[in-house]
């Protein structure tokens, strides 16, 4: 009898999301590394994840706090009831650890299971309050494939197959002073990334940041900062809003979105918005805002152990200058410039086509990168925080090599 295997199993029966999966059959993860399966040689293959899944993996893969957490949790309950209903000390304290975290404002967490939901969420809550409909973002942006969220995208390519889409929704530039006059009192919110990410990792003058909050202070708009993939220490500091601001202090938005490398590995997101904000969820109507399994208890566990390893050995700390040996080692006539801060950084090529046969030859060699949604040309390096010097000399080497 023939056997079936897990590859032929993964194109049978999962849904495909691309004609070309990376389709790397794993079977363990540790630190910053991830191994395949035994393979016919009777070896195993090592890859370096310079991506974290994504920007989830700050604290590394199945860092030990994060399992004991789980493990923890496990003992005690799993689901107990929807969202908001009972008080389980997982979300407690997860949600006072975040307060912590941030400006006195943003004192109260809406868990969801995802940052796709938290935009969601967060778009919502934004029309509810301010009585509008209106919500501008950025060309270029990516804020989730849900529909609310895909009609936030600012890439056609990504949405025109699904429209008709959510209406009232305007796009203006990142970063581009002369758009904000676009923000009107008509708009209920402003969503937008403080460094845009999937557009290639453009770090935006402070200056503008700090005159979109002013348009929406004057306007009556709420400033939806969405930190599902710079938030948690991967820029320098915990959160990357707090480096934009003017004479000592942040620029603060009114919500504030974030998920991927909050949950060290787990499913969580959540939006963060002040008490009397958060308020209007809960009459005309009741229950204004509904989930299921948002704040589940062990990905609360899992993201609290996370958000405690960040602080106690100060990652966010070290990402600028792990960030910079990246810069210092990365230099080569095919690299046309390196963007970013901290440790989430774009490598600029000429094209596509000399970019992709690139990370393909960076992944048989044992380093996993990739590319951008709206920045093809550009390789992707955000590894978990944990990263050594020694790993980021080893992963330079072989992506020189690869060029």
């Amino acid at each position: 009898m023939q056997t079936v295997t897990h590859r032929q199993l993964f194109f049978q029966h999962v849904a495909q999301t691309s004609d070309f999966p990376l389709a790397l059959e794993i079977d363990r993860a540790e630190g910053v590394y991830i191994y395949s399966t035994v393979g016919p040689s009777g070896q195993s293959t090592r890859y370096m994840d310079l991506i974290s899944g994504i920007g989830v993996s700050n604290v590394g893969h199945r860092h030990p706090s994060v399992i004991s957490a789980i493990q923890q949790q496990l003992d005690k309950y799993l689901h107990l009831m929807v969202y908001g209903e009972y008080v389980q000390t997982p979300q407690t304290q997860l949600a006072q650890a975040l307060a912590s975290t941030l400006p006195a404002s943003l004192d109260n967490v809406y868990f969801t299971n995802s940052g796709t939901e938290a935009v969601e969420g967060a778009m919502k809550l934004a029309k509810r309050y301010t009585g509008r409909t209106e919500i501008i973002s950025c060309i270029n942006a990516y804020h989730g494939a849900t529909q609310g969220a895909l009609s936030l995208s600012g890439d056609e390519n990504f949405k025109r197959n699904y429209r008709p889409l959510l209406p009232g929704i305007r796009h203006i530039r990142h970063g581009v002073t002369a758009d904000i006059d676009q923000i009107t009192a008509t708009t209920a919110a402003v969503v937008m990334e403080v460094i845009t990410a999937e557009a290639g990792i453009r770090v935006p003058d402070p200056a503008y940041l700090q005159a979109v909050r002013q348009r929406c202070t004057d306007m009556g708009a709420l400033l939806i900062f969405d930190e599902i993939q710079t938030g948690f220490g991967r820029t320098g500091t915990f959160w990357a809003f707090e480096a934009f601001g003017a004479n000592g202090g942040p620029v603060i938005p009114d919500i504030l979105l974030c998920a991927k490398g909050m949950g060290g590995g787990m499913p969580v997101g959540a939006f963060i918005s002040s008490a009397e904000i958060m308020s209007v969820f809960k009459n005309n109507p009741i229950l204004g805002h509904i989930t299921t399994f948002g704040g589940h208890p062990v990905s609360c566990a899992a993201s609290l152990a996370t958000l405690q390893v960040i602080q106690n050995e100060k990652l966010y700390a070290q990402a600028e200058a792990k960030g910079q040996l990246f810069r210092q080692l990365l230099v080569h006539p095919a690299i046309k410039a390196i963007r970013g801060k901290g440790l989430m950084l774009a490598v600029e090529f000429e094209s596509f086509a000399v970019l992709k046969p690139i990370i393909d030859r960076a992944i048989a060699n044992g380093v996993i990168t990739d590319w951008f949604l709206f920045c093809d040309n550009s390789m992707r390096i955000a590894p978990p925080l944990i990263i050594t010097e020694e790993q980021i000399r080893e992963a330079c080497a072989v992506i020189l090599a690869a060029i």
